[in-house]
Parts: structure tokens; C-alpha cells; sequence
């Protein structure tokens, strides 16, 4: 019976491969893997495909061109890098016009919603129904980022389940020797949660309210706290995929940040991440370190610092 689902898996892998189609190639190898004995020879086969394909899924892999800055970010220095970031990855319009569809999708699981409104009435309770809607609904925005990035790699995910007090979380199975997807998985949730707080940010601007300006603040600070890299935290998953001089360019921008803001979470970050760097005895080799993924962590750190800052206004919280 293995044989022949085997067979299938194989078949429909090598279809969606020929057909560009990475992540239904890497979801049909995964489940060939489940079945096999993890001391086989064909185990290992499997396993080395997956490492290929989900280089190939890489969103970073869809140009092996060196990545030039345009001349207005340059001239524009700091704010421009910022610019690009959100421009590079579309953050609003992918929301808007790609997104929408799965975010609606996580709502239909009975465990999300209902666990969503659990932690929606403890929040009311402790800061009004306005504040606490925003809240639960850019923690969600967060863990669908991480479902988003989940399927682009073919990896079976559980929906969000929320945790009141603590969040949410999403039970994923990772497998050897992919420490760039996970990366990129781990940094997705931050960044699809900056696209949050930056859009809780602009209605601020628009409308002047300081209840937008406290759920952007409030998102930030979640979103940077989750880059501690530590645990099954979204930075510890950035760390795996950095060698042991870019863990430390990584503390020095955690470090820089924290002189420049005075935000206090970033002390215990840059600590952290000064002990993944001193350790190392897990990151990749020099040549094998993702400068994506430390570009990506860096600019994150950037701006969710920067968010940290707006001012606490009176919004209006019982």
C-alpha cells in the first residue's frame, strides 16, 4: 500500500516541479517522507529533494542576479532603506490584493475563531472592545503571515489558536536541513505583523484618533519582542539560517537601536543574540549564512523600534 502511494507522491511531485508549482512539489514530497523509515536510503533521497525544492521555493531564488538599490533609496539613506523594504515585499498590496483570501480562510476554522473570541473578551475586559479587536486582529495578521510562508514551502501547518495572555500559536513540523525556510517562515509573522502596525499607524495619521496610535505601538512592541532569539520565537528561527559573524551584525543593530530608542526590550534582545553569536556552535558555516534573512531581520528591527516610539496617547482604554 505504501508502495503504490509512494509512487503517486513521487508522480504528482515531479508533475508540479515541471510545472513550476514548488509548493505542491514540496507538499507531496513531505508526505512521501512520513511514510518512509527515517534510516532508509530512499529517506534520505526524499530528504535531499526537499532541500533542493526549497531552495528553489526560496522567494529570495527568483533572481540569482546581484540585487542593486534604486538611486533614490540611496540618496535617501535610512528612511529610504525603509522604503525599499516596504516596497520590496509589498506589505499593504499583498494584503490587499493576494492575502485577503487566505486571512478570511483561517477564520472559517472553528478552532481559530473561537479561540480568537476567548482571547477578544478577556482583552475587552482589560482594555475596551475597540483596542482589544485591534489587538486580536493584528495577532492574527501575524500568524497567518507564518501560514502564508508554511504553504509556499509545502509544510503542514495547524490554523492559529489563540492564547489569551499569550498570543497564538501555530504547530508546523520543520525538517532537516532547511534552515533557510524556516527563516523565512519565522520572519514572515513580523513582517506581515509590521504591515499591521503600519496600517493602524496611517489611520492614526488620517484620522488623528490615539486609539490607532496605541494599536500601533502595542503591535510593534509585540512584533519586536517576537525577534528574540530564543526558543520557538520568530528570531530564533532567523538565527538558524545566520552564520556566527552575521549573528553578530544582527546584535550590533539590535544593540545600535536600543542606545538610539531607550526601548527597553531591546537590552534582553541584543543579550540574546550576543550569546547566539558567542555560541554558534548551530549556525552555518560563513559561506552558507542567508543575507536575506539578516536583511530582513535588521531592517525589522529597524522599524519596529522606530514604532516603539510613538507617543502613548490617551486612547481611551477603561
Amino acid at each position: 500500500m505504501n508502495a503504490e502511494e509512494l509512487q503517486r507522491l513521487a508522480a504528482d511531485a515531479d508533475r508540479d516541479a515541471q510545472a513550476g508549482n514548488w509548493s505542491g512539489a514540496l507538499a507531496a514530497w513531505r508526505r512521501a517522507l512520513e511514510l518512509l523509515p527515517p534510516d532508509s536510503r530512499q529517506f534520505a533521497t526524499v530528504s535531499a529533494r526537499l532541500s533542493d525544492l526549497s531552495r528553489r521555493a526560496d522567494p529570495a531564488a527568483t533572481s540569482t542576479a546581484p540585487q542593486h538599490k534604486p538611486a533614490w533609496a540611496k540618496r535617501a539613506g535610512i528612511p529610504g532603506a525603509i522604503a525599499l523594504f516596504l516596497w520590496k515585499f509589498k506589505i499593504a498590496l499583498a494584503f490587499i490584493l493576494t492575502k485577503g483570501k487566505l486571512l478570511l480562510l483561517g477564520l472559517t476554522k472553528g478552532s481559530t475563531f473561537f479561540s480568537m473570541l476567548l482571547s477578544l473578551g478577556v482583552y475587552w475586559t482589560a482594555w475596551g472592545w475597540k483596542f482589544a479587536a485591534g489587538l486580536v486582529g493584528s495577532i492574527y495578521v501575524h500568524e497567518m503571515g507564518h501560514v502564508a510562508m508554511l504553504r509556499h514551502f509545502g509544510i503542514p501547518a495547524t490554523a492559529p489558536m489563540f492564547l489569551p495572555g499569550v498570543g497564538a500559536v501555530i504547530r508546523a513540523r520543520f525538517y532537516p536541513n532547511e534552515p533557510v525556510a524556516q527563516a523565512r517562515v519565522g520572519l514572515a509573522g513580523p513582517i506581515w505583523g509590521l504591515g499591521a502596525a503600519l496600517a493602524a499607524y496611517v489611520l492614526y495619521l488620517a484620522t488623528a484618533a490615539p486609539f490607532w496610535a496605541g494599536l500601533a505601538r502595542v503591535g510593534a512592541w509585540i512584533n519586536l519582542f517576537n525577534l528574540l532569539p530564543v526558543w520557538q520565537l520568530d528570531g530564533s528561527h532567523a538565527f538558524k539560517a545566520l552564520s556566527r559573524r552575521q549573528r553578530w551584525i544582527a546584535a550590533a543593530v539590535l544593540g545600535g537601536m536600543w542606545f538610539l530608542t531607550a526601548e527597553g526590550l531591546l537590552l534582553p534582545l541584543t543579550v540574546v543574540a550576543i550569546w547566539r553569536a558567542w555560541g554558534g556552535s548551530d549556525a552555518p558555516n560563513e559561506g552558507a549564512g542567508d543575507y536575506r534573512t539578516l536583511w530582513e531581520y535588521g531592517m525589522l528591527v529597524v522599524i519596529l523600534s522606530a514604532m516603539t516610539r510613538i507617543p502613548a496617547l490617551d486612547w481611551g482604554a477603561p
